[in-house]
């Protein structure tokens, strides 16, 4: 059974859409599908409801095939350096759960998928995500299917959003995402967009993901299917 490929793009806003579009071209030609992780706010101000040019393109792009995960509330009102949902009590991550859900169902955007920012999610926050109508978590370390409590081993390999940036870890990703391929496993790759205008970061994960297309990895995106089996489920 062949593996998969999984591509996620996190931090999109107006600053980095432009280049998110041009590696998402990238992508098209090859036939794969994005996940991108959407959060309403962002440091700096940034707030996606303030964004209709970039909101617009992210519909456009989840009616093309494309997956929209949320990626937290509130990433600037975040002291923690684990990231906003990584120490969370249920209490807490429940109102930014309900926050974000309206922001993006008002927006148009509105998604049953999770992904943390730093890829770290708490006790409290994983029992709030079900309760907010949540069916799937991607994890740092796997893919949790919330409804069925079952969790598929995969490990994140990413550029940025809590991994390092340097050339020898871009080396280190292009391997470790060959090696997955090799044995079948479920790649998945991720960049923080602010460093795709960067070419050794853009092309090592143009790299990851050409590898594993020459292994015959499926490209898909994170997806709940009540009727599919928990691995198709979880990719």
């Amino acid at each position: 059974m062949a593996g998969q490929l999984i591509v996620s793009i996190s931090g999109i806003s107006e600053r980095t859409v432009d280049d998110v579009a041009a590696f998402c071209g990238h992508l098209d030609a090859r036939g794969v599908p994005v996940s991108f992780l959407v959060a309403p706010r962002m440091k700096g101000g940034y707030r996606l409801d303030r964004d209709d040019d970039t909101v617009g393109w992210l519909v456009d792009r989840r009616a093309g095939g494309d997956a929209i995960v949320l990626h937290g509330y509130d990433e600037a009102a975040t002291k923690a350096r684990r990231g906003e949902f990584a120490t969370l009590q249920a209490h807490e991550a429940n109102l930014r759960l309900m926050a974000a859900d309206r922001i993006l169902e008002h927006l148009g955007l509105r998604t049953r998928l999770f992904a943390a920012p730093g890829w770290n999610v708490s006790h409290g926050a994983l029992k709030a995500l079900p309760r907010n109508g949540f069916r799937l978590v991607a994890g740092l370390s796997g893919i949790t299917d919330l409804v069925r409590d079952d969790t598929v081993r995969a490990r994140v390999l990413g550029i940025g959003e809590g991994f390092l940036t340097e050339p020898w870890w871009c080396r280190t990703l292009v391997l470790s995402a060959e090696r997955t391929a090799r044995r079948d496993g479920i790649v998945r790759v991720g960049v923080a967009a602010r460093h795709l205008r960067r070419p050794g970061p853009r092309q090592a994960m143009l790299d990851a993901v050409d590898l594993a297309l020459l292994h015959s990895s499926a490209p898909t995106v994170y997806a709940w299917q009540h009727h599919r089996p928990a691995l198709t489920d979880a990719a």
